[in-house]
């Protein structure tokens, strides 16, 4: 059996590796072929060219970059309809991964499965209705989105959000941390600005002077940036500019295993962080930590997608536990002054929060079959494959 899998940021390599990895459990001779990161390729794929380069994200940044993506596009679906696999599975990147999938149907009957519901609840539910031309199947990381795709005239399974298998801190392994760092009984504030380059530039700014306005309020306050290994010199950089002792958690250079356990303990200590949107808060939510999330884009994105948008959060734990506890600031409203009073108000009474955070991650899987077992079901089920052990 052979597999074609693209993935283009760190998220999907996550997804795809598991995916590969409950796959081969149950189709030991199974081959995979495709574009991914160290995590797939950990997993036995020969990525045909460095996943970054199709990473990218916002309106401008894609036209920047459109001959190359073009290209890229291009050459990935010549490589599926020559590799005949008998499933193509594109990991989220829709802008790369749908286009490829389109070119693929157009020439081959090649079956696609596209790992990440779009997510037409909040903005621009036609893309469902397109996607059902080139797509035949969808694995959804949340449990509302089987319903749109459905709709559309896709197969849609909820397979669970890997975030609930993600291992967790200890208390000793906080304990360790803070003695290690000289914290103390100190409150904590995680800064978390983002894994692209281009939400580190835009967010950096304004988590700063965020973080001067905390140090004005609460000088016992430390700030800890745990830092995304592709962003690691910008975070640097916007550590250099915090106030008080900041701590960087800097992965370059170390045992990647050791560096994402200091994150996680990291995540255990902190009793409140400030977040970009994403999937970082269901990070912060499956460790307890209380969060306000911030956003902001370039200003023609804003504009779109602001006009776009459906719904009125874009915070996952918001949406998973249909609650509205996470504070949160898009667009136009990530200004310093607001964020930094809503991380006070949150670190004076982070109880509120506590009971969506749990909600959710029942909610996603936790305590069920893990997701990449649940996927790598879905997707043998889908090309009319049993699974061997019957479960």
């Amino acid at each position: 059996m052979r597999v074609f899998l693209i993935a283009g940021e760190p998220s999907g390599d996550k997804l795809g590796a598991a995916l590969m990895k409950g796959l081969r459990a149950r189709v030991p001779d199974v081959e995979f072929i495709g574009i991914g990161g160290e995590l797939m390729i950990e997993q036995g794929l020969d990525s045909l060219f460095p996943m970054d380069e199709i990473s990218v994200m916002g309106i401008t940044e894609i036209l920047s970059q459109y001959r190359a993506l073009k290209r890229r596009i291009r050459e990935t679906a010549d490589a599926v309809i020559d590799a005949r696999p008998e499933v193509l599975v594109t990991i989220d990147l829709p802008e790369f991964s749908l286009r490829v999938a389109r070119l693929v149907k157009a020439g081959s009957d090649i079956r696609v499965c596209h790992y990440v519901a779009p997510t037409v609840w909040a903005w621009r539910p036609g893309r469902a209705a397109k996607m059902a031309a080139h797509v035949d199947q969808v694995l959804a990381l949340l449990p509302f989105e089987p319903p749109y795709m459905e709709a559309a005239g896709m197969r849609c399974d909820f397979v669970g959000h890997p975030v609930v298998t993600d291992p967790q801190a200890s208390p000793s392994d906080e304990a360790a941390f803070r003695l290690k760092h000289g914290l103390g009984e100190a409150p904590v504030c995680l800064l978390l600005p983002g894994s692209r380059r281009s939400e580190v530039t835009r967010l950096g700014p304004v988590f700063a002077e965020v973080a001067e306005r905390l140090h004005e309020m609460n000088p016992d306050l430390r700030l800890v940036l745990p830092a995304a290994g592709p962003v690691a010199e910008l975070a640097a950089a916007l550590c250099d500019r915090l106030p008080g002792q900041p701590l960087l958690i800097d992965p370059r250079g170390r045992d990647p295993e050791e560096a994402r356990a200091e994150k996680r303990a990291a995540f255990a200590a902190a009793d409140v962080a400030l977040a970009a949107s994403g999937t970082v808060s269901l990070e912060l939510a499956a460790a307890g930590t209380p969060m306000v999330v911030a956003y902001d884009m370039n200003w023609l994105s804003r504009q779109i997608i602001g006009r776009l948008l459906r719904t009125d959060t874009v915070t996952l734990v918001n949406l998973v536990a249909e609650s509205r506890t996470i504070p949160e600031f898009i667009g136009a409203n990530c200004r310093p002054g607001p964020i930094a009073d809503a991380v006070l108000r949150v670190l004076e009474a982070p109880q509120e929060q506590a009971r969506a955070m749990r909600l959710t991650m029942e909610r996603l899987g936790r305590g069920g079959p893990p997701p990449g077992d649940r996927a790598a079901r879905a997707v043998l089920a889908g090309l009319g494959i049993g699974d061997p052990e019957g479960s």
